[in-house]
Protein backbone atom coordinates (compact mmCIF):
# COMPACT_ATOMS: atom_id res chain seq x y z
CA UNK A 1 0.00 0.00 0.00
CA UNK A 2 1.15 3.51 -0.80
CA UNK A 3 0.72 4.72 2.78
CA UNK A 4 3.26 2.07 3.89
CA UNK A 5 5.81 3.41 1.42
CA UNK A 6 5.23 7.07 2.27
CA UNK A 7 4.12 7.07 5.88
CA UNK A 8 4.61 10.78 6.52
CA UNK A 9 1.22 12.50 6.69
CA UNK A 10 2.74 15.91 6.08
CA UNK A 11 4.63 14.73 2.99
CA UNK A 12 1.56 13.07 1.53
CA UNK A 13 -0.44 16.24 2.22
CA UNK A 14 2.07 18.28 0.20
CA UNK A 15 1.96 15.74 -2.63
CA UNK A 16 -1.85 15.68 -2.54
CA UNK A 17 -1.98 19.47 -2.77
CA UNK A 18 0.32 19.72 -5.77
CA UNK A 19 -1.27 16.74 -7.53
CA UNK A 20 -4.75 18.30 -7.34
CA UNK A 21 -3.42 21.73 -8.29
CA UNK A 22 -1.59 20.47 -11.37
CA UNK A 23 -4.48 18.26 -12.50
CA UNK A 24 -6.94 21.13 -12.10
CA UNK A 25 -4.78 23.67 -13.94
CA UNK A 26 -4.00 21.21 -16.74
CA UNK A 27 -7.63 20.24 -17.36
CA UNK A 28 -9.34 23.56 -16.64
CA UNK A 29 -9.20 25.12 -20.11
CA UNK A 30 -10.54 22.02 -21.87
CA UNK A 31 -13.27 21.57 -19.26
CA UNK A 32 -14.42 25.18 -19.68
CA UNK A 33 -14.52 24.77 -23.47
CA UNK A 34 -16.58 21.59 -23.03
CA UNK A 35 -18.95 23.31 -20.60
CA UNK A 36 -19.47 26.27 -22.95
CA UNK A 37 -20.23 23.95 -25.84
CA UNK A 38 -22.85 21.93 -23.97
CA UNK A 39 -24.46 24.51 -21.70
CA UNK A 40 -25.77 26.91 -24.32
CA UNK A 41 -26.63 30.14 -22.48
CA UNK A 42 -24.65 29.16 -19.39
CA UNK A 43 -25.86 29.59 -15.82
CA UNK A 44 -29.13 31.54 -15.55
CA UNK A 45 -28.61 34.76 -13.57
CA UNK A 46 -31.14 35.67 -10.86
CA UNK A 47 -33.36 38.48 -12.09
CA UNK A 48 -33.74 39.79 -8.53
CA UNK A 49 -29.98 39.96 -8.10
CA UNK A 50 -27.65 42.90 -8.79
CA UNK A 51 -28.36 44.41 -12.20
CA UNK A 52 -24.66 44.47 -13.04
CA UNK A 53 -24.58 40.67 -12.86
CA UNK A 54 -27.17 40.38 -15.63
CA UNK A 55 -24.70 41.99 -18.02
CA UNK A 56 -21.27 40.86 -16.85
CA UNK A 57 -22.01 37.26 -15.86
CA UNK A 58 -24.53 36.30 -18.54
CA UNK A 59 -23.45 33.30 -20.60
CA UNK A 60 -20.78 32.08 -18.16
CA UNK A 61 -20.85 28.28 -17.85
CA UNK A 62 -21.43 26.64 -14.49
CA UNK A 63 -20.73 23.25 -12.84
CA UNK A 64 -17.13 24.29 -12.19
CA UNK A 65 -17.37 22.21 -9.05
CA UNK A 66 -16.70 19.20 -11.28
CA UNK A 67 -13.20 20.61 -11.85
CA UNK A 68 -12.60 20.85 -8.08
CA UNK A 69 -14.15 17.46 -7.40
CA UNK A 70 -12.31 15.67 -10.21
CA UNK A 71 -8.85 17.01 -9.45
CA UNK A 72 -9.16 16.55 -5.69
CA UNK A 73 -10.67 13.05 -5.94
CA UNK A 74 -7.82 11.78 -8.11
CA UNK A 75 -5.35 13.23 -5.64
CA UNK A 76 -7.20 11.77 -2.64
CA UNK A 77 -7.24 8.30 -4.20
CA UNK A 78 -3.51 8.61 -4.91
CA UNK A 79 -2.32 9.81 -1.52
CA UNK A 80 -4.90 9.01 1.17
CA UNK A 81 -5.15 5.76 3.07
CA UNK A 82 -8.18 4.02 1.59
CA UNK A 83 -8.56 1.85 4.67
CA UNK A 84 -9.49 4.86 6.80
CA UNK A 85 -13.20 5.08 7.67
CA UNK A 86 -13.00 8.85 8.14
CA UNK A 87 -11.75 9.23 4.56
CA UNK A 88 -14.67 7.18 3.21
CA UNK A 89 -17.32 9.00 5.27
CA UNK A 90 -15.91 12.31 4.00
CA UNK A 91 -15.82 11.09 0.40
CA UNK A 92 -19.39 9.83 0.70
CA UNK A 93 -20.67 13.29 1.61
CA UNK A 94 -18.34 15.00 -0.88
CA UNK A 95 -19.58 12.93 -3.82
CA UNK A 96 -23.25 12.67 -2.77
CA UNK A 97 -23.63 16.40 -2.20
CA UNK A 98 -21.83 17.06 -5.48
CA UNK A 99 -24.36 14.85 -7.28
CA UNK A 100 -27.26 16.72 -5.62
CA UNK A 101 -25.73 20.01 -6.72
CA UNK A 102 -25.02 18.65 -10.19
CA UNK A 103 -28.67 17.67 -10.64
CA UNK A 104 -29.68 21.16 -9.49
CA UNK A 105 -27.26 22.85 -11.90
CA UNK A 106 -28.30 20.61 -14.79
CA UNK A 107 -31.98 21.45 -14.35
CA UNK A 108 -31.18 25.17 -14.18
CA UNK A 109 -29.12 25.06 -17.36
CA UNK A 110 -31.46 22.78 -19.32
CA UNK A 111 -34.55 24.81 -18.38
CA UNK A 112 -32.70 28.16 -18.46
CA UNK A 113 -34.14 28.99 -15.04
CA UNK A 114 -32.58 29.98 -11.72
CA UNK A 115 -35.05 27.64 -9.98
CA UNK A 116 -34.46 23.88 -9.90
CA UNK A 117 -34.89 21.25 -7.16
CA UNK A 118 -37.22 22.56 -4.46
CA UNK A 119 -35.70 23.44 -1.09
CA UNK A 120 -37.53 20.74 0.91
CA UNK A 121 -36.59 17.99 -1.55
CA UNK A 122 -32.95 19.02 -1.56
CA UNK A 123 -32.83 19.23 2.24
CA UNK A 124 -34.39 15.79 2.51
CA UNK A 125 -31.64 14.29 0.34
CA UNK A 126 -28.93 16.16 2.23
CA UNK A 127 -30.17 15.02 5.65
CA UNK A 128 -30.53 11.42 4.44
CA UNK A 129 -26.91 11.40 3.25
CA UNK A 130 -25.65 13.07 6.42
CA UNK A 131 -27.12 10.45 8.76
CA UNK A 132 -25.33 7.67 6.85
CA UNK A 133 -22.03 9.53 7.08
CA UNK A 134 -22.53 10.19 10.80
CA UNK A 135 -23.21 6.49 11.36
CA UNK A 136 -19.87 5.61 9.74
CA UNK A 137 -18.04 8.34 11.67
CA UNK A 138 -19.58 7.14 14.96
CA UNK A 139 -18.53 3.57 14.20
CA UNK A 140 -14.95 4.71 13.61
CA UNK A 141 -14.82 6.93 16.73
CA UNK A 142 -14.01 5.57 20.18
CA UNK A 143 -16.94 5.17 22.55
CA UNK A 144 -15.53 7.80 24.94
CA UNK A 145 -15.65 10.57 22.33
CA UNK A 146 -18.39 9.29 20.01
CA UNK A 147 -21.07 11.74 21.13
CA UNK A 148 -18.78 14.35 22.66
CA UNK A 149 -18.90 18.05 21.92
CA UNK A 150 -15.66 19.92 22.58
CA UNK A 151 -16.01 23.36 24.12
CA UNK A 152 -13.18 25.39 22.58
CA UNK A 153 -10.64 27.53 24.44
CA UNK A 154 -11.26 25.63 27.70
CA UNK A 155 -8.93 22.76 28.58
CA UNK A 156 -10.62 19.35 28.65
CA UNK A 157 -14.13 20.87 28.71
CA UNK A 158 -16.36 18.39 26.89
CA UNK A 159 -20.14 17.89 26.79
CA UNK A 160 -21.63 14.47 26.17
CA UNK A 161 -24.73 15.03 24.06
CA UNK A 162 -25.62 11.33 23.97
CA UNK A 163 -28.06 10.56 21.15
CA UNK A 164 -28.83 14.27 20.72
CA UNK A 165 -25.44 14.47 19.06
CA UNK A 166 -26.77 12.79 15.90
CA UNK A 167 -29.33 15.48 14.92
CA UNK A 168 -26.81 18.13 15.98
CA UNK A 169 -24.16 16.67 13.65
CA UNK A 170 -26.70 16.40 10.84
CA UNK A 171 -27.52 20.08 11.26
CA UNK A 172 -23.81 20.96 11.16
CA UNK A 173 -23.24 19.12 7.86
CA UNK A 174 -26.41 20.28 6.10
CA UNK A 175 -26.18 23.81 7.50
CA UNK A 176 -22.57 24.22 6.37
CA UNK A 177 -23.37 22.91 2.89
CA UNK A 178 -26.14 25.44 2.37
CA UNK A 179 -24.18 28.29 3.97
CA UNK A 180 -21.31 27.78 1.52
CA UNK A 181 -23.87 27.54 -1.26
CA UNK A 182 -25.29 30.96 -0.33
CA UNK A 183 -21.78 32.43 -0.32
CA UNK A 184 -21.21 31.43 -3.93
CA UNK A 185 -22.46 34.65 -5.50
CA UNK A 186 -19.34 36.60 -6.45
CA UNK A 187 -16.32 35.57 -8.52
CA UNK A 188 -13.79 33.91 -6.22
CA UNK A 189 -15.70 34.48 -2.98
CA UNK A 190 -16.73 30.95 -1.98
CA UNK A 191 -13.62 29.37 -3.48
CA UNK A 192 -11.23 31.62 -1.57
CA UNK A 193 -13.11 31.24 1.71
CA UNK A 194 -13.05 27.45 1.27
CA UNK A 195 -9.27 27.49 0.78
CA UNK A 196 -8.93 29.34 4.10
CA UNK A 197 -11.38 27.08 5.95
CA UNK A 198 -9.92 23.82 4.63
CA UNK A 199 -6.39 24.98 5.42
CA UNK A 200 -7.44 25.64 9.02
CA UNK A 201 -9.12 22.24 9.30
CA UNK A 202 -6.12 20.57 7.70
CA UNK A 203 -4.07 21.85 10.65
CA UNK A 204 -6.80 20.79 13.09
CA UNK A 205 -7.06 17.28 11.65
CA UNK A 206 -3.27 16.93 11.64
CA UNK A 207 -3.14 18.07 15.28
CA UNK A 208 -5.93 15.80 16.51
CA UNK A 209 -4.96 12.69 14.59
CA UNK A 210 -1.18 12.52 14.90
CA UNK A 211 1.41 12.60 17.68
CA UNK A 212 0.73 16.32 18.04
CA UNK A 213 -2.56 15.51 19.79
CA UNK A 214 -0.88 15.47 23.20
CA UNK A 215 0.53 18.95 22.64
CA UNK A 216 -2.69 20.74 21.65
CA UNK A 217 -5.90 21.64 23.39
CA UNK A 218 -8.16 19.20 21.55
CA UNK A 219 -9.58 15.72 21.94
CA UNK A 220 -7.30 13.15 20.26
CA UNK A 221 -9.15 11.45 17.40
CA UNK A 222 -7.10 8.45 16.19
CA UNK A 223 -7.22 8.18 12.41
CA UNK A 224 -8.33 11.77 11.79
CA UNK A 225 -4.81 12.78 10.78
CA UNK A 226 -5.49 11.23 7.38
CA UNK A 227 -8.07 13.96 6.79
CA UNK A 228 -5.19 16.46 6.61
CA UNK A 229 -4.15 14.80 3.35
CA UNK A 230 -7.72 14.98 2.07
CA UNK A 231 -7.96 18.68 2.99
CA UNK A 232 -4.69 19.39 1.16
CA UNK A 233 -6.08 17.79 -2.00
CA UNK A 234 -9.26 19.86 -1.77
CA UNK A 235 -7.23 23.05 -1.27
CA UNK A 236 -5.25 22.26 -4.41
CA UNK A 237 -8.47 21.67 -6.34
CA UNK A 238 -9.98 24.93 -5.09
CA UNK A 239 -6.90 26.99 -5.97
CA UNK A 240 -6.81 25.53 -9.49
CA UNK A 241 -10.49 26.46 -9.82
CA UNK A 242 -9.81 30.02 -8.58
CA UNK A 243 -7.32 30.41 -11.43
CA UNK A 244 -10.26 30.25 -13.83
CA UNK A 245 -12.85 31.77 -11.48
CA UNK A 246 -10.89 35.00 -10.89
CA UNK A 247 -12.79 38.10 -12.08
CA UNK A 248 -14.08 38.05 -14.70
CA UNK A 249 -14.91 34.39 -14.12
CA UNK A 250 -14.59 31.98 -17.02
CA UNK A 251 -16.69 29.45 -15.12
CA UNK A 252 -18.86 29.36 -12.00
CA UNK A 253 -18.60 26.83 -9.19
CA UNK A 254 -22.33 26.14 -9.20
CA UNK A 255 -24.20 24.06 -6.65
CA UNK A 256 -22.06 21.12 -7.77
CA UNK A 257 -19.08 22.64 -6.01
CA UNK A 258 -20.57 24.73 -3.23
CA UNK A 259 -22.78 21.98 -1.77
CA UNK A 260 -19.97 19.41 -2.01
CA UNK A 261 -17.37 21.66 -0.37
CA UNK A 262 -19.76 22.83 2.34
CA UNK A 263 -20.93 19.33 3.14
CA UNK A 264 -17.35 18.08 3.28
CA UNK A 265 -16.29 20.94 5.55
CA UNK A 266 -19.15 20.19 7.94
CA UNK A 267 -18.27 16.49 7.95
CA UNK A 268 -14.64 17.21 8.81
CA UNK A 269 -15.74 19.46 11.67
CA UNK A 270 -17.92 16.62 13.00
CA UNK A 271 -15.28 13.91 12.83
CA UNK A 272 -12.60 16.13 14.45
CA UNK A 273 -15.06 17.30 17.15
CA UNK A 274 -14.59 20.95 16.13
CA UNK A 275 -18.19 21.81 15.33
CA UNK A 276 -18.20 25.00 17.41
CA UNK A 277 -14.87 26.11 15.96
CA UNK A 278 -16.38 25.65 12.50
CA UNK A 279 -18.82 28.46 13.30
CA UNK A 280 -15.80 30.70 13.97
CA UNK A 281 -13.53 29.62 11.12
CA UNK A 282 -16.50 29.62 8.75
CA UNK A 283 -17.91 32.81 10.27
CA UNK A 284 -18.44 34.43 6.87
CA UNK A 285 -20.52 31.43 5.79
CA UNK A 286 -22.59 31.78 8.98
CA UNK A 287 -23.14 35.50 8.38
CA UNK A 288 -24.13 34.88 4.76
CA UNK A 289 -26.74 32.32 5.82
CA UNK A 290 -28.09 34.44 8.69
CA UNK A 291 -28.42 37.50 6.46
CA UNK A 292 -30.55 35.51 4.03
CA UNK A 293 -32.71 34.00 6.80
CA UNK A 294 -33.21 37.39 8.48
CA UNK A 295 -34.08 39.06 5.19
CA UNK A 296 -36.70 36.48 4.25
CA UNK A 297 -38.17 36.30 7.78
CA UNK A 298 -38.46 40.06 8.20
CA UNK A 299 -39.77 40.74 4.69
CA UNK A 300 -42.54 38.15 4.99
CA UNK A 301 -43.78 39.82 8.18
CA UNK A 302 -43.24 43.51 7.49
CA UNK A 303 -42.73 43.78 3.70
CA UNK A 304 -39.56 45.69 4.57
CA UNK A 305 -35.93 44.70 4.08
CA UNK A 306 -33.17 44.64 6.68
CA UNK A 307 -30.44 44.55 4.02
CA UNK A 308 -30.40 46.26 0.65
CA UNK A 309 -30.05 42.77 -0.83
CA UNK A 310 -29.31 39.33 0.59
CA UNK A 311 -27.09 37.38 1.02
CA UNK A 312 -24.97 40.07 2.62
CA UNK A 313 -22.27 40.19 -0.06
CA UNK A 314 -24.90 41.71 -2.37
CA UNK A 315 -25.73 44.27 0.33
CA UNK A 316 -22.20 45.64 0.10
CA UNK A 317 -22.41 45.67 -3.70
CA UNK A 318 -25.54 47.80 -3.41
CA UNK A 319 -23.62 50.17 -1.11
CA UNK A 320 -21.26 50.80 -4.02
CA UNK A 321 -18.40 48.39 -3.24
CA UNK A 322 -16.82 46.81 -6.30
CA UNK A 323 -17.14 43.04 -6.56
CA UNK A 324 -13.39 42.54 -6.13
CA UNK A 325 -13.42 44.78 -3.05
CA UNK A 326 -16.16 42.71 -1.41
CA UNK A 327 -14.35 39.47 -2.19
CA UNK A 328 -10.95 40.63 -0.95
CA UNK A 329 -12.35 42.09 2.29
CA UNK A 330 -14.42 38.98 2.98
CA UNK A 331 -11.26 36.89 2.44
CA UNK A 332 -9.38 39.07 4.96
CA UNK A 333 -12.14 38.66 7.55
CA UNK A 334 -12.26 34.92 6.82
CA UNK A 335 -8.50 34.66 7.37
CA UNK A 336 -8.71 36.53 10.69
CA UNK A 337 -11.55 34.27 11.85
CA UNK A 338 -9.52 31.19 10.89
CA UNK A 339 -6.61 32.44 13.00
CA UNK A 340 -8.95 33.01 15.96
CA UNK A 341 -10.33 29.50 15.52
CA UNK A 342 -6.86 27.95 15.42
CA UNK A 343 -5.96 29.68 18.68
CA UNK A 344 -8.28 27.18 20.37
CA UNK A 345 -5.55 24.56 19.84
CA UNK A 346 -3.14 26.44 22.08
CA UNK A 347 -2.63 25.15 25.64
CA UNK A 348 -2.71 28.38 27.59
CA UNK A 349 -0.84 28.45 30.86
CA UNK A 350 1.29 25.36 30.23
Amino acid sequence: MLENIIDSTSLRAVLAFFSALIIGLASGTKFIAFAKKHQGKGQPIREDGPKSHLETKKGTPTMGGILILGSSLISILLWCSLTNAFVWSSLFIYITYALIGLADDYIKVSKNSSLAITGPHRLMMEFAASILAIALISYATSEETRFALDIPYFKNLVMNLSWFYIPFAMFVIVGTANSVNLSDGLDGLAGGLCVIAFFAFMLIAFSCGTNLASYVNATPIPGSGEIAVLCAAVIGGCISFLWFNAPPAKIFMGDTGSLALGGLLGTIAVLTKHEIILAIIGGIFVIEALSDIIQVFWYKRTKRRVFLMAPIHHHFEQLGWKETTVVLRFWIVGLLLALIGLLSLCKIGE
